[in-house]
């Protein structure tokens, strides 16, 4: 089946996009990779906060600092691929009729400011569905829509609140914050998960519904998957650093020249990571026989394995355990993970560039890791490059604005 000739399984779907900074954007960036349109919605006095991180790309390639007015931030580059652009000042009153006129038009409305501040608005799940009872409206929050209002939240706060900071890391060490921004991008995972569950409900209803999403509840629980009360009352360290002494060997070793993740759990993978080693011998060493053994014998069985991966170089570890049947692999920096050919050829990665000016640099971002066999997936080839873009797309040509209108708006800076 030939799937460049296939529709995208969210097309016919729109989306209006409020969201700003990373865990929104996120949310409708997979929404239109999936195939739906999505507006996004910015203030024209500064539009989305990603428009301001560095680096950017530009006429001058990738510098700190902007420098032009058309560099772009790679973030907001990344973030913004697939969405149309339009402006609005949601604090002018003529915005709830504005935002009205969109959700009409619409399937889904997302937004991820603190709670309370979209009611405040105008722009709340029920101003929209008084406009459209059909709406789908996903509300993704650091505490939740029912939190009291104006608690606002950051990766590194929720990563700090979840418990997440004390799961990594060994015993004595300060608490560990996870390297990419996994709240930030765990959230909105959730999100399109209800947005999908309440269309499909919606189908049997005719009727939409809020979906309220918090940060801290997505990382939390994710954090719970471990019991940790239980580990602390057997006595059993639950942190875990490089290594995972519960289930040992598993985990990350040192060699000459990198580093080297194994799993050696189960007694076939075991007495192969002893081969591998030249000590076959050490699979009848009572400490090491067994699994339980391993496990109460950690510390010791995991000097042995770094005394021995230190003096050889990662890929002729990766060689020896490979021929011995036991799962292996070496420890990568970003930039070359990005590059695997298996993930690029399932466009699990993409390349993004600038609009206007090509980079001598293989910027490569997210792509959407899902396959269908009957359905592809993409981004509509369309930024919002500069604030309200598109605006005579969306209000002039979908909502029927005349330009008299726009222009008017315009100056009142509305738009």
């Amino acid at each position: 089946m030939d799937l460049s000739t296939l529709g995208r399984p969210l097309e016919g779907l729109r989306v209006i996009d409020l969201t700003r900074a990373l865990a929104g954007p996120y949310a409708t960036l997979l929404l239109a990779g999936l195939g739906a349109q999505v507006i996004k919605v910015e203030d024209p006095r500064g539009g989305d906060l990603a428009r301001e991180n560095s680096p950017y790309v530009g006429r001058d390639g990738i510098v700190v600092e902007r420098k032009h007015d058309d560099d772009v931030s790679i973030s907001h580059l990344t973030r913004g691929r697939g969405k149309h652009g339009v402006s609005l000042n949601l604090k002018a009153p003529e915005a709830a009729g504005i935002f009205a006129d969109l959700v009409r038009s619409a399937d889904i409305v997302v937004e991820n400011f603190s709670a309370g501040t979209a009611d405040r608005l105008g722009v709340g799940y029920e101003a929209a569905k008084a406009a459209n009872p059909a709406i789908i409206y996903c509300s993704l929050s650091g505490f939740g829509a029912d939190a009291p209002e104006g608690g606002k939240a950051m990766d590194v706060i929720i990563q700090a609140l979840s418990g997440a900071m004390f799961a990594s890391g060994d015993h004595d060490d300060p608490p560990v914050r996870i390297g990419v921004p996994i709240a930030d991008m765990l959230a909105p995972v959730f999100s399109v998960i209800g947005i999908l569950s309440a269309l499909e409900q919606r189908h049997r209803t005719g009727v939409g519904q809020h979906i309220d999403v918090s940060m801290l509840g997505a990382l939390t629980s994710f954090v719970a998957i471990e019991n940790w009360s239980a580990m602390a009352a057997a006595g059993m360290g639950a942190r875990t650093g490089l290594t995972v002494r519960r289930l040992s060997p598993f985990g990350v070793f040192e060699c000459a020249d990198g580093y080297v993740a194994l799993v050696a759990v189960h007694e076939k993978m075991a007495q192969g990571l002893f081969r591998a080693m030249g000590a076959p011998e050490l699979g009848e060493e009572p400490r090491f026989a067994s699994r339980d053994a391993r496990v109460a014998n950690a510390h010791a069985l995991e000097d042995r394995i770094n005394a021995w991966s230190r003096t050889l170089p990662v890929a002729e570890v990766v060689r020896l355990l490979e021929a011995e049947g036991v799962p292996t692999a070496p420890v990568r920096h970003p930039e070359e993970a990005l590059l695997d050919a298996r993930v690029v050829a399932r466009e699990e990665t993409m390349p993004i560039a600038h609009p206007s000016y090509p980079s001598t640099v293989d910027l490569r971002t997210a792509g959407i890791p899902i396959r269908f066999s009957g359905a592809t997936t993409g981004f509509d080839d369309v930024l919002p490059v500069s604030i309200g873009e598109h605006n005579a797309d969306i209000y002039r040509d979908l909502l029927g604005y005349s330009d008299a209108d726009i222009a008017a708006l315009q100056a009142k800076g509305v738009m």
